[in-house]
């Protein structure tokens, strides 16, 4: 009974632990964005007093965030589009299909999830160069979903595989194509797992640095990630638009990961139990 006890005060502990080391600094750059410099300097772990709009409103009257904005947008829906169409394919495939080397093939899979991305940047951006998609967003979306294949197949494959073969057979007895029963059964039913997946390849595509910093010279072309770094270079002074620039940024993908935040859960649960 103590024991129990015991580990659950520990959970507790713990959880507190990590939403401190979460939470704390992200309130820090919000709040830190509300405040003006001599506030900071004087106590920088204190709350604004009194509440500063300016920082906020002349980021988000600043032509140059926007564009930051719209391009990491746009990179982040092409790279998920292709990491989700491919991988629901592909898992689907290896899911359903009964072929030599099909577990080769899904452990190959598994092991993209330990390559990581800075082993590729010279034959990666070798390879970009010949292809003429330097300066082009498909030159940073088109690897970012191939990086995102790997999660996006171990998520869906066990998730399409626990779907019962019975609703397959009945499909097909009523004249459904193998086409027709992924499309218009098997995706409807792996709604949760392809929303987790979805998010899990927009959120990486929002914070991905060195995919656009490989790329892009042109500013114009920049991402937020990017956007950030030249925002803190060239107002590196001005600490409180800084961090109002920085929360600025991390809210899309923070608000988009919290409002599918319950169907990641049931997508992975699908997922573990396939």
């Amino acid at each position: 009974m103590r024991s129990g006890k015991f580990g659950l005060s520990m959970g507790y502990l713990a959880a507190i632990v990590v939403v401190g080391v979460t939470v704390v600094p992200l309130l820090f750059v919000v709040l830190g964005g509300f405040r003006t410099n001599g506030q900071i300097n004087t106590d920088p772990a204190g709350l604004p007093g009194p509440w500063v709009f300016d920082n906020y409103a002349k980021v988000l009257g600043s032509s140059a965030f926007w564009t930051f904005l719209g391009n990491s947008a746009l990179i982040a829906v092409i790279a998920t589009a292709l990491a989700v169409g491919l991988g629901s394919m592909a898992g689907y495939a290896l899911s359903r299909y009964q072929f030599k080397g099909r577990e080769a093939v899904y452990t190959l899979f598994t092991l993209g999830l330990l390559f990581p991305i800075g082993v590729a940047t010279l034959p990666l951006y070798l390879w970009l160069r010949q292809l003429g998609l330097l300066e082009s967003f498909w030159g940073v979306a088109i690897p970012e979903a191939a990086f995102s294949l790997p999660v996006t197949i171990v998520i869906l494959r066990p998730f399409m595989h626990a779907i019962p073969g019975e609703i397959e057979d009945a499909a097909v007895l009523d004249g459904a194509t193998r086409l027709g029963f992924f499309w218009r059964i098997l995706l409807p039913l792996s709604t949760p797992a392809l929303t987790t997946v979805a998010v899990l390849a927009f959120v990486t595509s929002w914070n991905t640095y060195l995919l656009p910093l490989l790329v892009f010279n042109d500013s114009g072309h920049f991402t937020l990630p990017l956007g950030v770094a030249m925002f803190q270079s060239a107002y590196s002074q001005d600490t409180a638009r800084v961090l109002a620039f920085t929360a600025l940024s991390a809210i899309p993908a923070l608000a988009f990961f919290v409002l599918a935040e319950r169907r990641i859960v049931g997508g992975l649960t699908g997922s573990v139990k396939g």
